[in-house]
């Protein structure tokens, strides 16, 4: 994939930047005070994630192909997985663990007595069935379902962990095949650029998504309507906010990166991940910016798509969260067995999550299977809020995704100290 210089990315997205702050404004004005009018520009946001789902499944295959290739040997690409996979693991169940402990400690939940009615379970029928992707088999189901029918089938289903599966195995094939294998590498780096390119034109109408999306959410649930829901999104974001600033901020000090200029570092793709509640569409970005700071290539390669499928740290935080609060409200009583194994089963069924369509509530869904006492149709109450949350939940994914790197590069010394001190000492 293509270097661009880091002076060149930034003045390519802040103006974007500031569209997409007028848009959201935009949007809040049209879903307040012509409400009628919003359910009318809603294709807008639903135009603008179609077009990414298109671009990010074949940008992720030819990154994660060429991240294997450039690395070497197979046993350089072992030893960063592996490390990678572990630090993956480490972080995404000690959020999950710090969000179930904090849920039962302050009680979320407790007192609204919910109970589903008929109306409230066909509201959540779509995304129970959609849980069968994360849930059914279980874990022979699981790891058959990482291998496509075809390759072609992973990218018409958009199921990034079967195109993940898919580009490991190419990527380790044409590693070993050496000379032969040059025409198609340089094939697949060429169609790299080219979704990179794409993906960096599509990012263009994230203006126009992020005013449907404010719009039409503005509209439908109005300023006050999510009142009874305030506290358990104030907890999250402040959860969140912890994750951030003490998790990930005290692995970018022991990796020797100042966290406040490593943020402002990523202000525009912040600013996007922000608004239009996905990481998808700064992926290209992200990862040129990951580059330029001094990470090498096939860290970034391999560590950033990768973490989009597997570190979903954010995520796991929303799972801790809403079990324990689906569980008060309901008033149902949970054993300590019954919320280990709904821990193991929500860190199973998370990695699967990435780009399916309402993702939390799917995941929910999926892990409430496993304790059926919860009823699953509780998970109407999420739904009304499910856009605000996705805003926390995008951005601590996103920032958990930039620092990833960071640390493997540090742990495999693969870092340009230099390069980086000098790119983060402007910013």
């Amino acid at each position: 994939m293509s270097e661009t210089p880091a002076g060149a990315v930034a003045d390519r997205m802040s103006g974007l930047f500031m569209q997409v702050v007028i848009a959201t404004i935009l949007g809040l004005l049209v879903g307040i005070y012509t409400p009628s009018f919003a359910p009318d520009i809603a294709w807008t946001t639903a135009l603008f994630l179609r077009l990414i789902i298109m671009a990010v499944g074949p940008l992720m295959f030819c990154i994660i192909t060429m991240g294997i290739v450039g690395a070497g040997s197979l046993k350089t690409v072992g030893r960063l997985g592996g490390k990678a996979l572990l630090y993956f693991e480490a972080m995404t169940t000690a959020t999950l663990v710090m969000a179930v402990g904090t849920a039962m400690l302050l009680g979320v939940g407790k007192g609204l007595s919910f109970t589903p009615t008929a109306e409230d379970a066909r509201m959540v029928a779509a995304y129970n069935t959609n849980a069968h992707l994360l849930h059914d088999g279980g874990i022979s189901g699981f790891l058959l379902s990482l291998i496509p029918k075809t390759p072609i089938s992973a990218f018409t289903d958009g199921n990034i962990l079967q195109i993940l599966f898919f580009a490991i195995l190419t990527g380790c094939c044409l590693s070993q095949i050496g000379p032969a294998g040059a025409p198609v590498v340089q094939l697949i780096d060429s169609v790299s650029t080219l979704f990179s390119r794409m993906m960096r034109f599509i990012i263009r109408f994230a203006p126009l998504g992020v005013f449907g999306a404010v719009a039409t959410t503005t509209a439908r649930y109005g300023l006050g309507t999510i009142f009874h829901l305030a506290g358990f999104v104030a907890l999250y974001y402040f959860l969140i906010a912890v994750f951030i600033i003490f998790f990930l901020g005290t692995f970018l000090k022991l990796s020797g990166v100042n966290p406040i200029h490593f943020a402002r570092y990523f202000r525009e793709e912040i600013a996007i991940v922000l608004t239009t509640t996905t990481s998808d569409a700064v992926l290209p970005s992200l990862m040129e910016k990951l580059e330029q700071m001094g990470v090498e290539r096939d860290v970034v390669g391999l560590v950033v798509p990768a973490g989009y499928s597997f570190n979903l740290d954010a995520l796991s935080i929303y799972l801790g969260l809403a079990l324990i609060f689906l569980a008060n409200a309901t008033g149902t009583h949970l054993s300590i067995g019954q919320i280990a194994v709904m821990l193991v089963t929500a860190l199973f069924t998370s990695k699967g999550a990435h780009g399916v369509p309402g993702v939390a509530i799917v995941v929910l869904a999926a892990t409430l299977a496993s304790i059926p006492s919860i009823p699953v149709a509780s998970l109407v109450m999420l739904l009304a809020v499910d856009w605000f949350i996705g805003i926390a939940r995008a951005i601590g994914n996103f920032a958990g995704n930039c620092v990833a790197p960071v640390v493997i590069g540090t742990w495999e010394n693969r870092i340009d100290r230099e390069r980086l001190k000098q790119t983060l000492s402007i910013h």
